[in-house]
């Protein structure tokens, strides 16, 4: 019995312990303006005749022979949301949110709105 009870107490100590040391993911954007020189593995969108860059979400537009980051262009279309946004209502509307960016759902897509 004595037995037992030991292993109870040590059996909930490691269960606390490992749930005391779970991590949490945070994800780190950089800012507006930070110039970067490669981006990986972007996916391209042609927008006014600027070919926008999305990785990561994360938008760049070019900067010479590099990348600036910047704000997502408004009215700028796209195939998919990016994995992980959310469904958010404004005023009434329904809208998908991610990373600051709201897009508005349209025939053939997503269109980048400013909410």
């Amino acid at each position: 019995m004595k037995t037992l009870k030991n292993l109870l107490v040590m059996a909930l100590m490691i269960g606390a312990f490992n749930s005391a040391e779970a991590q949490r993911i945070v994800k780190v954007y950089p800012k507006h303006g930070t110039v970067v020189t490669t981006v990986h593995k972007p996916k391209i969108y042609k927008f006014h005749s600027v070919k926008y860059r999305f990785a990561a979400g994360v938008w760049y537009k070019p900067f010479g022979r590099k990348y600036v980051v910047c704000k997502a262009p408004a009215g700028l279309r796209i195939n998919m949301l990016p994995r992980g946004h959310r469904v958010v209502y404004v005023r009434g509307k329904r809208y998908y949110k991610y990373n600051g960016v709201y897009y508005k759902k349209r025939r053939n897509g997503f269109k980048v709105v400013i909410v």
